[in-house]
């Protein structure tokens, strides 16, 4: 375990914004031997060594870790992740803690990305707050839409990518367990500098999109960023409409259905089916998409896109030793312009595997490696995939 807190220091030295706070010290009247301070290689090793082990209360417990790393989609960068819990009413010992993430990235293939996610947990969880904000000017690649241009290797193009974006969901206990309430959502994206304007077909490279809509839950998870048991059900049905000033109005319906459950000692097996589904004028780049670092790990983040998609994953992870634990999942996809044309000899394979490292309680940052149909992809991030 040392080894691999040396290791986590010489990547993360540079950034780490926060130190551990001393412990009190009572010093005798009659002392005047000033006490030795610790250095920083010894301060960042205590840090680590006690950033799981705070306990939550009122005030945020909030760490930092980052360092050089390599993705196959963005090449070398330097990324910075965070993750803080906190309990909006400590007292109250059978509400889950509340999470917040900010992640940074910028790498040598001229990837930036900003992001900021949380759930916020209203005392004695009456009211829960579910919100994600990002910011990305990337250069990447696109192949069009619909599964046939996609999967053509001859139509990658690149390009550059800038987006913003930000979601929010408010939502009443209306039951046990159950939860429900509107949500919000804006999109930005801006398309330039592109190598093989065809594949766009006219399609608009820049738009603005606000939309409305409700968002259902039912949520047993035993905790919100690592779940061991409990089952995870949420159903978005949001609206872009026209008169809202949306130039292409659209309409997008979500599932998320998860279960976790424990094997044997260590193990938990989780298992989730997501699909999303858009109809009207939906912009090519706000289309259901296939990959990244949360879902169909292994496949190039927005290759595969369309007016719907549905996935599954079954993952395996193991406790293994201390802080330490690993995953294996597989998975399979399917894009497709509308539900009746589904075709299952287009089904994209998908499965992998990763490294856990317990960075706080139940906060895990996770390494991945997977693979998919042709092409394979390396993922560094915080807080398991789903």
């Amino acid at each position: 375990m040392r080894k691999l807190i040396l290791i986590l220091t010489a990547l993360v030295a540079p950034y780490v914004l926060a130190a551990q706070t001393p412990q009190d010290s009572v010093a005798a009247v009659d002392s005047v031997v000033p006490e030795k301070k610790p250095g920083l290689i010894k301060r960042i090793i205590d840090y680590f060594d006690e950033s799981n082990k705070k306990p939550i209360g009122r005030k945020m417990d909030f760490s930092l870790i980052g360092g050089p790393y390599y993705s196959s989609d963005s090449k070398f960068g330097i990324g910075l992740v965070a993750a803080g819990l906190y309990n909006t009413f400590p007292e109250d010992t059978l509400t889950k803690p509340s999470n917040i993430s900010l992640s940074f990235k910028a790498t040598t293939a001229a990837h930036f990305e900003l992001g900021v996610s949380g759930e916020h947990i209203f005392p004695h969880d009456r009211y829960r707050l579910t919100y994600e904000v990002s910011f990305s000017s990337i250069r990447t690649r696109y192949w069009g839409v619909g599964y046939d241009m996609c999967s053509n290797d001859d139509n990658e193009s690149k390009y550059r990518y800038l987006a913003s974006s930000a979601e929010a969901h408010f939502a009443w206990r209306i039951g046990r367990n159950i939860y429900l309430g509107p949500m919000m959502t804006f999109n930005y994206v801006n398309a330039g500098d592109l190598q093989k304007p065809e594949l766009w077909e006219g399609d608009p490279l820049r738009t603005f999109n606000y939309g409305i809509g409700a968002s259902f839950r039912f949520d047993t998870r035993d905790n919100l960023t690592a779940p061991k048991h409990g089952v995870f059900v949420r159903f978005d049905q949001s609206f872009d409409f026209k008169w809202m000033g949306n130039k292409y109005p659209f309409k997008v319906n979500e599932l998320t259905a998860a279960w976790y459950g424990p094997l044997w000692k260590g193990a938990t097996l989780a298992t989730q089916l997501h699909w999303r589904v858009t109809w009207g004028d939906t912009p090519w780049a706000l289309m259901s998409s296939i990959g990244g670092s949360s879902s169909m790990r292994g496949y190039f983040e927005g290759r595969y896109r369309d007016k719907g998609e549905a996935d599954i994953c079954v993952e395996l992870r193991q406790h293994v030793w201390r802080r330490n634990g690993v995953v294996a999942w597989v998975g399979a996809a399917s894009l497709f312009p509308k539900l009746s044309e589904i075709n299952f000899h287009e089904i994209l394979p998908n499965f992998g595997f990763g490294y856990r490292w317990e960075f706080k309680k139940n906060v895990n940052v996770r390494v991945d490696v997977g693979f998919g149909k042709h092409q394979s992809g390396f993922f560094f991030n915080i807080n398991e995939a789903f």
